[in-house]
């Protein structure tokens, strides 16, 4: 069996994470259009010509199918990952292919292409989006400029559809501030996001220009303060007496890259505000309702 406008560059046989409380078997696909510095797969994000001979190290479509038939009972379902699985004409036809085995289909994107998702998503079982930055700050951590206003309206596609979804953020010092991150909590509730996950990056698998020592990293650009958040600034100082400077720094907003400590989720409803200003474990689930 083959899947023309597929190219699958891997398979991991079986994740618990990938589809939280499932077992599942991932589906890695070849390319994506945003260069995040903090990728785990940075292998997995040029993109293949289209019509033109598959790259090297490709798994047949056949041998992904010849893997899954005899293990339909003890796999939940089928995760598409990559790269961006959104980028490839033959994906509708490979979950088709999984739906056929009888597997729930879950599905990894980033939102590039809100229209070619709203196209697949019935055919979905769950989402788990990345929403890299807010809006106007995702060109910092793509690359690339109309990326935030594609992702959010692939998130207003997923919300609108009803399917089960997880929003997932991950976590860069060097490019997300504590303010930040408040400010995309609030932006996301404001939404409709009701569960939203935060991972820190880890330099492992990473390019090698990313996860370089800190030190040797150019400092992360200032945040644009809003007029509130200088209003509140002020006030707090002036609280604290006409010798303050402002709030000493969060230990977990300095710059650098925390190192990995395991895959320890933590869930229940401490307050995600909380959650954000104790980022300290690798995913953070946190409730925005």
């Amino acid at each position: 069996m083959t899947r023309p406008g597929l190219v699958v560059a891997g398979l991991d046989r079986l994740s618990v994470t990938d589809w939280p409380g499932r077992r599942v078997a991932t589906v890695l696909t070849q390319g994506c259009p945003w260069r995040c510095g903090y990728c785990h797969h940075p292998g997995l994000c040029a993109v293949a010509a289209l019509g033109g001979p598959p790259p090297q190290d490709t798994v047949p479509w056949s041998e992904v199918v010849a893997f899954l038939a005899p293990r339909r009972r003890l796999l939940d379902g089928v995760v598409f990952s990559g790269g961006e699985p959104t980028l490839h004409p033959g994906l509708l036809g490979a979950i088709d292919d999984v739906r056929g085995l009888g597997l729930d289909v879950g599905l990894h994107t980033a939102g590039p292409w809100p229209a070619r998702l709203a196209r697949l998503l019935p055919f979905v079982d769950w989402v788990g989006l990345d929403i890299k930055h807010l809006p106007s700050r995702y060109p910092v951590v793509t690359g690339t400029i109309p990326s935030g206003r594609r992702a959010f309206e692939a998130l207003a596609v997923i919300l609108r559809s009803g399917v089960d979804h997880e929003v997932r953020t991950t976590v860069d010092p060097s490019v997300h501030s504590r303010t930040e991150l408040l400010a995309l909590g609030t932006h996301l509730r404001r939404l409709g996001v009701r569960e939203w996950v935060l991972q820190e990056a880890v330099p492992d698998g990473a390019s090698p220009a990313w996860a370089r020592p800190p030190a040797a990293r150019p400092p992360p650009p200032p945040p644009a303060a809003t007029p509130r958040a200088r209003a509140r600034r002020r006030a707090a100082a002036a609280r604290r007496g006409a010798g303050a400077r402002g709030r000493p720094p969060h230990p977990t907003a300095r710059s650098g890259v925390p190192a990995p400590r395991g895959p320890a989720r933590q869930t229940g409803r401490t307050g995600w505000r909380s959650t954000v200003r104790s980022l300290a474990g690798s995913v953070r689930r946190t409730s925005l309702r």
